[in-house]
């Protein structure tokens, strides 16, 4: 074979093995792969490492990288003036959907308005606001939700816990700010008590005494807010013997246990976070807590699946199991300071509430300042419990 055809032949040869070689590097990434991948921000007022409310929603975003395959989360904490004055609420979001983000979970309801603003700024990213209510009103676009938890019940278990325990028959309660969401929890707490003193005690109202102390925000800022433990201490000194907590972390109760430790004989019910019973966990009655797992995949499954509406969900327990971390957004972790016979007290307690045999946002109640609540026979509305506006009649403490 002559020597041109020779040559003529090899290059061909080699532009074939060339292309043949290039081939696989086009298909490396396939597109439907890249389509699956599922990324989410998680923007929180605290850190996540609060055994708190923050804690308990960024396990709610493990939960959605642990059912998702290819998911991600993006991760703020520590939003709030105290701790990083410079961020804000869009900032963190822009940041987000920069890196990918499809939905941004919103945890704090002071983010209510910020949260407004950038769902109308970036209407191709999906927001779910926790604890706000722009869906229920219709103030806000299609690509903005709202979830929150039933917490009235577990607050409602948490009293009856406290009457059950209250040997001075006085229970304090250590609150963050004052607002409809910390009005309603707080009101939940004190009904709980009250009937529980009535119907497994035997005591009418006016033998039981019911305090609220707010401290100025969700947890302690330093020079900002009254400090949490001092206050713990003031109602301890004043004979309450039991002390509940409403804020994001876990002073109240840690303050209580120590003081415990020293002989006094005390009891609290900590919030928000299963494991919150951790530092005081001799004394603990048990904790009302949040699972935001299954509520986050629900929000993350519909956008995959292109099934997003705008929707308020306040999500019921699940009453088959309210302990259920695949099925109830609430639950109540029981404390070891329970006896035996109070514990079956509060299984009927919660049974009671389950099948609606105990409806205790029922009329007729009054306001602390004396004006009609609910009539004689009425039941509150959602609604009504939602936005509620003050204490209720027979409770101590400041209602605005």
């Amino acid at each position: 074979m002559p020597r041109f055809y020779r040559a003529l032949i090899f290059v061909i040869f080699t532009i074939f093995l060339a292309a043949c070689a290039s081939q696989p590097e086009e298909i490396v990434a396939p597109t439907a792969a890249a389509s699956d991948d599922f990324t989410f921000g998680l923007i929180l007022v605290g850190p996540s490492t609060d055994h708190g409310w923050s804690e308990a929603h960024y396990n709610g975003g493990l939960y959605i990288e642990e059912h998702i395959t290819n998911s991600k989360m993006l991760l703020s904490e520590n939003l709030n003036p105290d701790a990083r004055p410079e961020a804000t609420l869009r900032g963190e979001v822009k940041t987000m959907i920069d890196n990918g983000a499809k939905l941004i979970f919103i945890t704090s309801d002071d983010f209510s308005a910020d949260t407004l603003m950038v769902a109308q700024e970036y209407p191709e990213t999906y927001f779910v606001h926790i604890s706000g209510d722009h869906a229920l009103q219709d103030t806000g676009p299609q690509n903005l939700s709202n979830y929150m938890g039933k917490m009235i019940y577990g607050k409602m278990i948490a009293g009856c816990a406290a009457a059950l325990a209250s040997e001075t028959n006085a229970i304090g309660y250590v609150g963050p700010l004052i607002n409809s969401e910390t009005l309603r929890l707080t009101n939940a707490s004190y009904l709980g008590a009250k009937y529980c003193f009535a119907n497994y005690r035997d005591m009418g109202p006016e033998q039981m005494r019911f305090r609220v102390e707010w401290i100025g925000f969700w947890f302690h800022v330093p020079g900002v807010t009254a400090d949490p433990t001092e206050v713990t201490n003031t109602l301890l000194d004043e004979g309450f013997d039991v002390i509940l907590s409403g804020i994001d972390t876990v002073e109240p109760s840690t303050t209580t246990a120590e003081r415990a430790a020293q002989g006094e004989n005390l009891y609290t019910a900590p919030y928000d976070y299963e494991d919150a019973c951790q530092n005081a966990e001799e004394i603990c009655l048990g904790v009302p807590y949040y699972n935001w797992g299954p509520g986050y995949l629900q929000f993350a499954q519909a956008i995959k699946q292109d099934t997003w509406n705008k929707i308020w969900i306040w999500a019921e327990p699940d009453w088959a199991n309210i302990n259920d971390p695949e099925t109830s957004p609430i639950g109540f972790a029981p404390g070891v300071a329970l006896t035996p016979e109070q514990q079956e007290q509060l299984d009927l307690f919660i049974a009671g509430l389950g099948n609606g045999s105990i409806n205790l946002f029922k009329g007729p109640l009054y306001l602390q300042d004396g004006s009609i609540y609910l009539p004689a026979g009425e039941t509150a509305s959602d609604e009504q419990i939602w936005n509620m506006p003050q204490l209720l009649e027979g409770m101590e403490g400041l209602s605005e």
